[in-house]
């Protein structure tokens, strides 16, 4: 079957990449902050960017459609903030619900932060899963940390996968690596010493350990930095100041901490040497900060594509 998508809330990507790596066609993401349209556009300028507010878009044109997919705003539930939920007017799930009802996809997969899973958000969840049953899906919330698939670092995200019936029955959740993922320093030896910097062996010792999750934060708050006192302390145990981004890798004769790039930071999120991202710094470090893995998308994805496959091909008649 043609495994064409629609994404909400793209970002700078990450859920995008990982699923066109699962083999999904995006034929239209919406993504309403400037800097990371740019950023879509300049890495795949053949998908159809929609630069907008998601509640002034429509999925009729797109009714029948294998996948809609979204990483919708996480400071609704995430702990960092007042977790409002429904009463936070950035919760975007009802649109999402509105989007599934007006294009009718094969599957559905969202992502949010592990806050969602607290029980003051029970009677939410169930909505969700009840408001999408009666649209004829069966769905589930999980629980995916993203160092279970190869990224350094742990980043917890809870990912609701809906499908119809039929495919539903053929769908497994992706299970976790064999192998541990690399250490912040095994990740970023190459591009710390990018400049010649003596400590980078040394440095690479003392990074022997996973991030902790990376914070993109948001528009009212802070610039680019590694997140709340706890995380830039837990960077510090891997021999990384968090107090900022760095212009560049550390200088032969660096003594001290360094801080992470935008590369670098981009690399600990999962994505690609080769996937660049617009605006300044702070800009460019809050669509990482705020993207979902792509190994963990592409993880899913490939499950989700395996289930509609599954459910597709035509059944054998007994003689």
């Amino acid at each position: 079957m043609s495994l064409n998508s629609i994404e909400i809330c793209a970002g700078a990507g990450g859920q995008a990449l990982g699923l066109e790596q699962a083999g999904f066609d995006h034929v239209s993401l919406v993504e309403m902050e400037p800097p990371a349209c740019q950023t879509l556009r300049f890495n795949r300028p053949q998908w159809n960017v929609v630069e907008g507010d998601v509640h002034h878009y429509s999925a009729d044109a797109w009714r029948g459609i294998a996948l809609l997919a979204g990483g919708v705003p996480c400071p609704p539930f995430s702990k960092a903030g007042k977790q409002l939920g429904v009463d936070d007017e950035r919760d975007l799930f009802p649109q999402a619900i509105r989007l599934v009802s007006e294009c009718r996809p094969a599957a559905v997969m969202l992502e949010n932060v592990r806050g969602l899973l607290d029980p003051v958000f029970t009677t939410y969840r169930e909505k969700i899963i009840q408001d999408l049953h009666k649209l004829g899906y069966c769905a589930e919330w999980r629980l995916l940390n993203a160092s279970d698939f190869g990224v350094p670092q742990l980043r917890p995200r809870v990912v609701l996968v809906g499908l119809k019936k039929e495919a539903s029955a053929h769908f497994q959740w992706p299970e976790a690596l064999p192998e541990r993922p690399p250490t912040v320093g095994e990740a970023l030896r190459d591009l710390m010493q990018a400049d010649g910097w003596a400590g980078a062996q040394a440095w690479q010792a003392q990074a022997n350990g996973i991030g902790p999750t990376l914070v993109g934060g948001s528009k009212k708050h802070g610039g680019p930095d590694l997140g709340p006192t706890r995380s830039k302390k837990a960077w510090g145990l891997l021999g990384v100041d968090g107090m900022g981004i760095a212009n560049a890798p550390p200088a032969p004769d660096f003594v001290g901490m360094p801080r992470l790039t935008v590369r670098m930071a981009a690399r600990i999120q999962g994505f690609p040497d080769h996937w660049e991202f617009s605006g300044k710094k702070t800009a460019a470090y809050r669509q990482i900060g705020n993207a979902f893995p792509p190994p963990v998308a592409c993880a899913v994805g490939e499950q989700i594509r395996l289930a509609l496959n599954a459910a597709a091909k035509p059944k054998l008649k007994r003689a």
